[in-house]
């Protein structure tokens, strides 16, 4: 079975955790995430990097929920 690259792996090198958050190394390397040690590796947690980028402000504001009562005139219950 061949292997395909179709998903993020769990732990990423800097070079591709910086890729999976859109910013550069050197951006990366200074927002003081933590990284797990694989023998001599160091290693970002995809976990880590989501909970991150989940942490950040939205632009204007709150982010907003999306519920079908809004988009068909319907007040929650």
């Amino acid at each position: 079975m061949a292997i395909t690259r179709d998903f993020a792996p769990r732990l990423m090198p800097a070079p591709q955790a910086a890729h999976y958050l859109g910013v550069s190394e050197s951006t990366l390397r200074s927002l003081d995430l933590p990284r797990r040690i694989v023998g001599a590796k160091r290693l970002f947690d995809r976990l880590d990097l989501d909970a991150f980028a989940d942490s950040l402000a939205t632009e204007g504001g709150q982010a907003e929920v999306n519920t079908c009562h809004g988009k068909f005139g319907r007040r929650a219950s």
